[in-house]
């Protein structure tokens, strides 16, 4: 994903990040529900994101994307309800088609109350934002951007084959493809476009697996397993999606992770929410490790878009953060 300026019609101006504007905290107070929520394991998640990353670069058109897709849909076969699988062709930056791939574990298909909880599998052909130019042509592992949250999901996956969810319930974790082909920062300006990100959300948006589907908010998990990660609340979440933020994010705070789930105001990113939201109508947040530093060349993360994005930057305590707080939320619907 990059930073968003403007995009479809959904935000009328840009407002640059303000890191001391903190969003107004609702003061409505929800009904508590006791509701046991089954245990997420950070170490199981672990594993499920080092597995994609074993496979190597998971670049659209190459056999490590091939044989991941491959993995992940017999092991998600094992644990939901039903698969689905959505195969398309899209037509990339610069002008190349390319087989997209996106997968759907569905648990309770026949449930009219739908929870979307999505991140995207693909990783990226150029480390374009690596500090040595001469990486920049060369693919990366994505094991925070892209493969952390799908560990988290798969986790969440097998934790609900043995532990039911409401049948008045249905989850839907959705692995999107194709997301981070977007053109490298050496192209000519006329192939840079905020709708060359996100192609397999896009599509999928506006051609959802099942016909007339509808889901009551969605979840989008990026850039989720780094140490010490600070998660604003994102701007066009923010703005499209309010209510569904407030109520992740006082679930995080209830469950002790203010320092990380922060109330600010984070900056406007184009990534899958954006498509959910405008094609598809789902009010849905971005969950995402957004950094703070006022000297910053980046918003994102320290090793996004670089050959460091690997493994080594996963740790297993922020993937359980995250999945605690994202089970918690889906158990107490």
């Amino acid at each position: 994903m990059k930073r968003l300026f403007i995009i479809l019609g959904i935000v009328i101006a840009f407002i640059s990040c303000d890191n001391g504007n903190k969003p107004a905290e609702t003061t409505q107070k929800t009904e508590k529900r006791m509701v046991k929520v089954p245990a997420f394991n950070g170490d199981s998640a672990y594993y499920f994101v080092k597995k994609q990353c074993d496979f190597g670069p998971r670049v659209p058109g190459t056999t490590a994307h091939q044989q991941c897709a491959e993995w992940m849909v017999e092991t998600l076969n094992d644990y939901c309800d039903t698969v689905y699988i959505q195969d398309f062709r899209t037509r990339v930056y610069d002008g190349k088609v390319l087989d997209g791939k996106n997968i759907i574990a569905s648990f309770n298909p026949a449930a009219k109350k739908r929870i979307v909880v999505a991140a995207h599998w693909d990783s990226r052909p150029y480390a374009d934002n690596d500090p040595d130019e001469a990486n920049w042509g060369k693919p990366i592992d994505g094991a925070n951007d892209g493969a952390s949250g799908c560990g988290i999901m798969m986790e969440m996956a097998r934790v609900m084959k043995t532990h039911r969810i409401d049948g008045n319930v249905g989850i839907d974790l959705i692995f999107f493809d194709l997301e981070d082909y977007g053109a490298p920062k050496w192209a000519d300006e006329s192939l840079h476009s905020d709708l060359a990100w996100g192609l397999g959300s896009q599509y999928w948006s506006k051609k959802p697996h099942v016909g007339g589907y509808k889901a009551y908010f969605g979840m989008l998990l990026d850039m989720v397993g780094a140490s010490n990660p600070r998660f604003p609340k994102e701007y066009y979440s923010q703005g499209n999606a309010t209510w569904v933020l407030n109520k992740v994010w006082h679930i995080a705070r209830d469950m002790g992770y203010e320092e990380n789930f922060v109330n600010e105001l984070g900056d406007p990113i184009n990534d899958d929410h954006i498509y959910m939201m405008h094609y598809a109508g789902i009010p849905t947040i971005d969950i995402i490790h957004l950094v703070g530093d006022e000297d910053r060349t980046s918003c994102f993360y320290p090793y996004w878009h670089t050959v460091n994005d690997n493994i080594a930057q996963i740790d297993v305590k922020t993937l359980q953060m995250v999945g605690n707080v994202v089970m918690k939320v889906v158990y107490n619907e």
